[in-house]
């Protein structure tokens, strides 16, 4: 896919992932999305910083877990660019619960965890569908984590979400080839501000974790980026997909 004059919505792109591959898109020309649901001060940074790009950029507040607020924002973005070409389903949420902590999971830490992780991509998914089917083309990039792989990270609920976001891919793969691509991005630990809520020494747990892995770093949103970009514009015979983003630490789980 040629990027430049193309349309991306990028959920939850005020901060960490979203926000570089928002970036990321924009310096190729693409008009962007912005969406966020709580951070509005750093969603504005990310705009400014997409403008200053010479990109089209709009911002648009909307929780995922919203279907309303979701069409909403996806007839927003048809209204000012004329189409949506690409979506990037980055929004998302945890609740750090060790896993043998079985009564610290509790039903409103399910139902959140779900309605955003996985709720929300349906819901975002569905909304563009029509519109990309329309336009005879499109690409969906679901950020999924090695934790619905492996079954290890912050929670249960959560591993159980970013499984079930993997399968999503594969659904909707399924379901609308060969129109649309979907694909979908699997980070191990990225460097972001999720950790500061971790019990302990993050940077301690960080260099624990880049020890481990065979590239002996961990991931910045930026590397989690550059993969959503690649199979967004150099990938047109893959769908249905989920590459792991992790310096190889999934190996040694």
């Amino acid at each position: 896919m040629e990027l430049a004059g193309k349309t991306a919505i990028v959920t939850g792109s005020a901060v960490g992932v979203g926000r570089e591959t928002a970036l990321a898109l924009a310096r190729r020309g693409a008009n962007v999305v912005v969406n966020y649901s709580r951070s509005e001060a750093e969603a504005r940074r990310t705009l400014a910083d997409v403008e200053a790009l010479g990109a089209g950029a709009l911002l648009v507040r909307a929780d995922v877990s919203r279907d309303g607020e979701v069409r909403d924002m996806v007839a927003q973005t048809v209204a000012r660019f004329g189409g949506v070409d690409v979506l990037v389903n980055n929004a998302g949420i945890t609740y750090f619960v060790d896993f043998k902590d079985l009564e610290g999971v509790t039903e409103a830490i399910w139902d959140r965890i779900l309605a955003v992780n996985v709720k929300g991509v349906f819901f975002c998914s569905r909304a563009v569908v029509p519109q990309m089917q329309r336009q005879g083309a499109g690409c969906i990039i679901n950020i999924a984590s090695v934790a619905g792989i492996a079954g290890t990270g912050s929670s249960i609920p959560y591993c159980a979400s970013k499984a079930a976001v993997i399968n999503l891919t594969l659904t909707f793969a399924r379901a609308y080839g060969p129109e649309i691509r979907v694909n979908c991005v699997a980070p191990g630990y990225v460097n972001t501000r999720w950790h500061e809520a971790r019990a302990g020494n993050r940077e301690s747990f960080r260099n624990a974790v880049a020890a481990m892995t065979p590239l002996k770093r961990v991931c910045g949103p930026e590397d989690v980026a550059q993969v959503a970009l690649s199979l967004i514009e150099g990938a047109d015979m893959v769908t249905g997909q989920t590459l792991v983003v992790d310096g190889g630490m999934v190996m040694h789980i």
